[in-house]
């Protein structure tokens, strides 16, 4: 099974080594890592050719954001399954593609999750917060569950039969698409149940109760998007659910 990890970046020198050499020390060895830059002015590209045929595809030029990005590496992706590690975040450990493709292999599943940590900008084995995500029920989406997008594999064929990212949607994007797939089109999914990913903290969605306020729009924009009708507290009460999947 081969394993295609996209990464977004624009002007991310300052974090982008650390999501390419977590990459580069996975013992599964089947990978191919995919940047896609958005034209950055600070270094990025000189630290990311750094690494030469170890990195399978760079492209650099303008974007239409973070989501317009991973749209083209999807597009350019040749992997059985897909993942996305963004430029400021980093594997847990050197098993995480071993133990994703073998919750592939050993249920046959559509997609594969698990939970993620985050931890301080600056310290990052300092972590601020454990985000559990728990076993997938179709009902949990009606009580403002979500899972953690950065852990999310998907195989490719799914991205093939129901689409890719929305880009009418600016923050809520990742949501709409986890929806669409294990919501309205039932695409199986395995959780794994253990820390693949960490973060480091910040986000637009979250920097500010405005930005929040926004995100929480779109992601009942989200469901009528889908044909779904979203009841009050499946988008509204999310940030109150999503603490207390926080540990």
């Amino acid at each position: 099974m081969k394993v295609s990890i996209i990464t977004a970046t624009y002007n991310s020198s300052e974090t982008i080594r650390d999501t390419i050499e977590s990459v580069l020390c996975q013992t599964y060895k089947n990978i191919e890592h995919i940047i896609i830059d958005g034209a950055s002015k600070d270094g990025t590209l000189e630290i990311v050719h750094s690494y030469g045929g170890k990195i399978a595809k760079v492209i650099s030029e303008p974007d239409g954001g973070i989501y317009d990005a991973m749209n083209k590496g999807i597009s350019m992706a040749s992997g059985d399954v897909v993942g996305i590690l963004n430029s400021d975040d980093f594997f847990a450990h050197d098993r995480v593609i071993e133990k994703v493709v073998r919750a592939f292999e050993m249920t046959e599943c559509d997609s594969a999750y698990g939970d993620l940590q985050y931890v301080d900008p600056s310290e990052t084995g300092k972590v601020v917060r454990n985000w559990r995500a728990g076993s997938h029920t179709r009902n949990s989406w009606l009580y403002g569950w979500m899972l953690p997008h950065p852990t999310f594999y998907v195989r490719k064929d799914v991205y093939e039969r129901f689409g890719t990212f929305n880009l009418r949607l600016r923050s809520a994007a990742d949501y709409e698409i986890m929806l669409r797939f294990l919501y309205k089109n039932k695409i199986s999914t395995t959780y794994i149940p253990e820390v693949l990913v960490r973060m480091r903290t910040g986000g637009v969605s979250n920097a500010s109760i405005k930005n929040r306020l926004a995100a929480n729009k779109e992601d009942r924009q989200a469901w009528r998007m889908n044909g779904l009708t979203p009841r009050f507290y499946t988008t509204l009460l999310k940030p109150i659910r999503k603490i207390g999947q926080f540990v």
